[in-house]
């Protein structure tokens, strides 16, 4: 599918409002199921973009930035396998690797961009002890839109040539290697969960995730209806607990 002047105009828009969104407006607009659909809907499909942006947020559920160590950059990530996945009509997990090598530049772009403007920390503290809070907002609508130019310009070389190239791909490679690219792309999902289970893993709660495996893979129950079984227990264990918590009447405390 060929991108016209408006759509790759609408789709920078949007990586650009996505990036300053991922580190300052923190309203989950970055994230791959939110802006997968926002893409899709540009481009013609938003069936595939919905079903690549739900993907690829299972994929990238638990990486998360610890310190100064970036993951694979979401917001590009998600652009780019949704941009691949309609352009190409390809699958949506074959899709999803496909969008690795952008994602991983995106993780390099943050990286580089923190380090050079790490020194205008200085300048914020100055601005802070000269009580200047219109210099330090300069700062930080300078920071925002240096990321937000960044991102649009990975993603523009993206679609300029990551098109090409892809369309160069799926008529060169042969159809077996796409068929191993899906079988990665469907192990991905896993991938994030895992992730994701070393930092909540707990050996109490283990019982309801065996619980809601065997509703998928056996019961052949929808997620959704797992999710709300999941809320209706989690809704029934919390007031269970704050029922049987004793109630200390006001004259037995002593103020403090």
């Amino acid at each position: 599918m060929d991108l016209s002047f408006g759509q790759i105009a609408l789709i920078l828009i949007v990586t650009m409002i996505a990036a300053i969104d991922q580190f300052n407006f923190l309203e989950s607009i970055y994230r791959p199921i939110v802006i997968g659909p926002i893409i899709g809907a540009i481009m013609g499909d938003l069936q595939t973009g919905l079903m690549i942006g739900a993907s690829y947020e299972l994929m990238m559920i638990g990486a998360m930035p610890v310190g100064g160590a970036q993951p694979p950059n979401a917001v590009i990530g998600g652009i780019m396998a949704t941009v691949f996945g309609i352009s190409l009509k390809l699958d949506v997990a074959a899709a999803l690797p496909l969008a690795i090598p952008f994602a991983l530049l995106g993780q390099y772009a943050v990286t580089a961009l923190f380090t050079v403007v790490s020194p205008l920390m200085v300048k914020a503290e100055k601005y802070a002890e000269e009580a200047n809070p219109s210099g330090i907002v300069r700062l930080n609508y300078l920071t925002m839109g240096l990321l937000a130019v960044l991102f649009a310009v990975i993603v523009l070389a993206g679609l300029v040539a990551g098109s090409a190239i892809g369309k160069q791909l799926s008529e060169t490679i042969p159809v077996w290697v796409f068929a191993g690219l899906g079988a990665a792309g469907k192990m991905m999902p896993a991938l994030g969960f895992g992730m994701l289970l070393r930092v909540m893993y707990s050996k109490e709660l283990a019982m309801f995730l065996f619980v809601g495996f065997v509703f998928v893979a056996y019961m052949q129950l929808p997620l959704l209806a797992v999710a709300f079984i999941g809320v209706a227990v989690a809704v029934y264990d919390f007031q269970m607990n704050t029922r049987n918590v004793p109630h200390v009447k006001e004259a037995d405390t002593d103020g403090i």
